[in-house]
């Protein structure tokens, strides 16, 4: 049977670690009474546990805003969990969802989702959860109905923020997908996205909201403070971050601090390219577009990272506390690549 879902995939984080440190019997016992609630909580948001699959588990929902508020709920409680267990066993959670059409066949669900939602998973990291733009579309559509039914209620529908990894080429998958973060933590402030609509004209943060980018490329580190944005990465020597190169494009991305993010936009003929420490086989195809820039990353400009000779340039982003302290982001800036 063709059903309509959104499939959730939470794998916990950290298991083979764990085992190696207390052995294989409480960490299994930990482990199945994780999965079991992880299950229970699924199921207290309207969704359906399909299956257990060693420390991950799979989850069906009828509806997105179910599959998110379930996916935050996880996280935070998780989280706020782990800090009274022992440092071995702090095994985290990353999330992986995606909504689209599936078969259902007695109790197993196939097809696409469920494949890209544990490739999501396993892309998000620990405290991560990630989505397609199925799901996100259909977080816009339910709060729209909710709106002019006047049936808003608070909820994840109204709070739930997000913010564009751009499009990110999919291990197992022939066509990029347009990929969003979910952010979770009741510490991040608004500076993301949120499900009214897509990120607003910039409100450019004044000098004192803190934060530094630092960008590397052959030897050459400099640091921006946010008070500095916005600068232009290009190949002409008026750019604030000079990439001489004939790839690079003579003002080939700008770079700026929007909503308290650093937010790369790409305005070259040929493309940039980003792809974060955290998950190096992930890569954001910028055509005309742009990207939040976050902790540690490289920037490709001209040409994708499938050419060993494209030029690359590092970034590093930090809190206030770093902010204008030069080139000690990077142990080699010429390196860093």
């Amino acid at each position: 049977m063709n059903v309509r879902a959104t499939m959730v995939f939470i794998d916990l984080t950290g298991s083979t670690a764990a085992y190696e440190a207390l052995g294989n019997a409480q960490v299994a016992d930990v482990i199945s009474k994780v999965t079991q609630w992880i299950g229970r909580v699924c199921e207290a948001h309207e969704g359906r546990t399909v299956k257990f699959l060693g420390d991950g588990v799979l989850a069906q929902f009828s509806r997105s805003a179910k599959a998110v508020e379930s996916a935050i709920f996880l996280q935070q409680s998780h989280t706020e969990r782990l800090e009274k267990w022992p440092e071995p066993l702090r095994m985290r959670l990353k999330i992986g969802m995606a909504s689209g059409d599936v078969v259902q066949r007695d109790d197993d669900v196939y097809g696409d989702p469920v494949n890209l939602a544990a490739r999501l998973s396993d892309m998000a990291g620990a405290n991560g959860i990630w989505a397609d733009e199925g799901v996100i579309a259909e977080l816009r559509q339910d709060r729209e109905a909710a709106v002019k039914s006047g049936h808003l209620e608070p909820g994840v529908m109204d709070a739930a923020r997000y913010r564009s990894l751009g499009m990110i080429n999919v291990r197992g998958l022939t066509e990029p997908r347009s990929i969003f973060q979910i952010e979770w933590s009741e510490d991040v402030t608004t500076d993301l996205m949120t499900v009214r609509g897509m990120l607003p004209e910039a409100q450019r943060a004044g000098a004192g909201s803190g934060g530094s980018i630092a960008l590397a490329w052959f030897g050459t580190t400099r640091v921006f403070t946010a008070a500095q944005l916005p600068v232009f990465i290009g190949r002409i020597p008026d750019s604030g971050f000079v990439v001489k190169d004939q790839r690079v494009s003579r003002s080939h991305a700008r770079l700026e601090f929007i909503n308290g993010a650093f937010v790369l936009t790409d305005l070259s003929s040929f493309g940039t390219w980003v792809r974060f420490s955290e998950n190096p086989d992930a890569e954001v195809q910028l055509r005309r577009n742009d990207c939040v820039l976050h902790s540690t990353g490289e920037i490709a400009l001209g040409a994708s990272f499938s050419d060993f000779s494209a030029p690359v340039v590092a970034f590093n982003v930090s809190s206030g506390d770093s902010a204008g302290q030069g080139p000690y982001l990077f142990d080699d800036a010429s390196a860093a690549i």
